[in-house]
């Protein structure tokens, strides 16, 4: 047996409407989902970044056919890095900027690859890096 990658990735997002502005405008995801004032769930390649706002998700239980989901719920700021072809990189980050979202960081790693990191309305650490970072393809 293998896991064969990540399915879904989970933000904690206070103010929903903020972040689902910031995800569908600034990094340009599919919206998929959404329940007002619970949660934003976006398609992002072959798996979903969901986006919780844990004053409701970490409280209320949620039922999916006649059976309750765990609750979700985590306080503070995340992180999360988003796949972005060597090529890209750099027009990525002129567009983040151009939304008037702060760059944080620019790095070159070592060992290879680059990331370029900002912050969403949550707080949450956003990186832009990559595949070479981990010496993939």
């Amino acid at each position: 047996m293998k896991l064969e990658g990540i399915l879904e990735t989970a933000l904690y997002c206070p103010d929903l409407e903020a972040a689902e502005n910031f995800y569908s405008r600034v990094l340009r995801l599919d919206r998929c989902f959404r329940e007002p004032g619970r949660h934003v769930f976006f398609r992002c390649g072959q798996g979903m970044l969901l986006l919780f706002n844990p004053d409701t998700t970490s409280t209320e239980p949620t039922y999916v056919n006649g059976r309750n989901v765990p609750l979700h719920g985590a306080r503070g700021q995340g992180h999360l890095a988003f796949r972005v072809p060597a090529g890209e990189l750099l027009a990525w980050r002129d567009h983040i900027e151009r939304h008037g979202v702060a760059i944080e960081a620019e790095i070159a790693w070592p060992e290879g690859g680059q990331s370029v990191y900002f912050r969403d309305p949550a707080g949450n650490s956003i990186e832009l890096a990559t595949p070479e970072v981990w010496g993939l393809e």
